[in-house]
């Protein structure tokens, strides 16, 4: 058992093989896992059923373990922010903030090769994708 909030192999594997740059997609149960990423991206499934996991779940525990340099959502057709949005900000803090796309230009971002990981939850609301793009890490 390693002493650490991020426990699954292939997450820890597809983020040690990757760095500054990078791309980190968590997306809802809505999102077209196949078709809405580069193919060479490492897929993580963990959708179990409806609701479990969540993409601030996932969320949570990427902030511990990765730098984030900057964070892209998908924004609804009103252009209304969702509520979920505003979790996300409170979880990645204010040093860093959401840049909203239109759904179509969210795909073409998430297809970019620069996506190494691709994160299927099961979350239930909508437009809750996030693409995290991996910073650095300085050194102290």
């Amino acid at each position: 058992m390693l002493k650490t909030t991020l426990l699954h192999p292939e997450i820890l594997g597809a983020l040690a093989s990757n760095g500054h740059g990078a791309k980190v997609l968590i997306a809802d149960g809505n999102y077209p896992f196949t078709t809405g990423a580069p193919p060479a991206a490492k897929k993580v499934y963990l959708n179990l059923s409806p609701g479990k996991l969540s993409v601030t779940d996932v969320l949570k525990v990427l902030t511990d373990f990765i730098p984030i340099e900057k964070a892209v959502v998908m924004m609804p057709p009103d252009e209304r922010s969702p509520k979920i949005h505003q979790e996300f900000q409170s979880i990645i803090g204010p040093q860093v903030q959401l840049t909203n796309l239109k759904r179509f230009e969210f795909y073409d971002e998430a297809k970019s090769p620069e996506t190494c990981l691709v994160i299927a939850t099961g979350e239930i609301q909508r437009f809750a994708n996030i693409l995290l793009t991996i910073g650095v890490v300085r050194a102290e």
